[in-house]
């Protein structure tokens, strides 16, 4: 394959990555990084610095967009921003230090009971549940324009939610994933934030996660222009794309969608940890 045809099938494939990114709240990273090393045999290493590159686009294509549609809290991103970069630069200081392998599976195992919780749609008990404490003292509370209207919502465990961003930076700078599934799933499972604001949020929050872990990688000279070029153009198109489809989605459809990458992505984490080959 030429160089030219290379960077061509690289774009395509990031495009979709970036759509599936913008719609689940994840980062292309998830699909780019088993793509980019299985199916064009990129150094695993560098295809996690144009992975993190990736996610910064995803964040910065689809972020604006769903900003300006009154989506995404960014009271709550910015927030809990404050323990996933913390987590992240741990993680990737610690990513020579300790085996990813079992960390990969353990990470494999809650995705797979994550897509199990996901699916379900949350029972409208729990859509209207009165306002916590912490989370009025910290004006988190938000409404978001949804298929029927305006809706309100209050957060919920505060405390829990935070914890879980923690982890999910530190898997990010350990494993080279935007750890969005984290994200959202502590938003959507924990905190009670309705599915599209938790997906948006995320989109909001991975861009900062994944510069505070690229930096780290781009000073061990693992982040490639050659490949990162390309990468990053398509999946700013497709996330860009996939804006204007989620404000439009049923949050059914989206949570299908969702559970469906992240099943994908647990299978393949824990194939990969059991393997030795992460």
């Amino acid at each position: 394959m030429t160089v030219l045809g290379f960077t061509a099938v690289v774009a395509i494939v990031s495009f979709v990555a970036g759509l599936l990114g913008a719609l689940t709240g994840l980062g292309g990273g998830v699909v780019l990084v088993p793509l980019l090393t299985l199916l064009f045999h990129v150094d695993i290493r560098y295809a996690i610095g144009a992975s993190l590159v990736s996610v910064i686009a995803t964040s910065s294509g689809a972020a604006a967009a769903y900003v300006r549609e009154g989506i995404s809290n960014i009271r709550i991103g910015m927030f809990l921003e404050i323990a996933t970069t913390i987590g992240a630069l741990l993680g990737a200081f610690l990513a020579t230090r300790i085996p990813t392998s079992a960390l990969a599976i353990i990470f494999g195992l809650v995705l797979l009971y994550s897509a199990y919780l996901s699916r379900k749609p949350r029972p409208p008990a729990l859509r209207n549940l009165p306002p916590d404490p912490l989370a009025t003292r910290l004006r988190l509370n938000g409404s978001f324009p949804d298929l029927e209207g305006k809706r309100e919502y209050n957060v919920q465990n505060v405390p829990a939610g935070f914890s879980l961003m923690f982890g999910a930076g530190a898997l990010s700078g350990l494993l080279g994933i935007g750890s969005g599934a984290v994200k959202v799933l502590a938003m959507d499972q924990a905190m009670r934030i309705p599915f599209k604001v938790s997906t948006t949020t995320s989109n909001f929050m991975i861009g900062v996660t994944a510069a505070a872990s690229a930096g780290v990688y781009l000073s061990r000279g693992y982040v490639d222009p050659g490949l990162s070029m390309p990468v990053m153009l398509g999946v700013l198109a497709g996330s860009l794309l996939g804006t204007r489809i989620l404000v439009k989605a049923e949050t059914k459809s989206l949570r299908l969608v969702f559970s469906i990458v992240i099943l994908v992505l647990g299978l393949q984490m824990l194939f990969k940890g059991i393997g030795g080959k992460i």
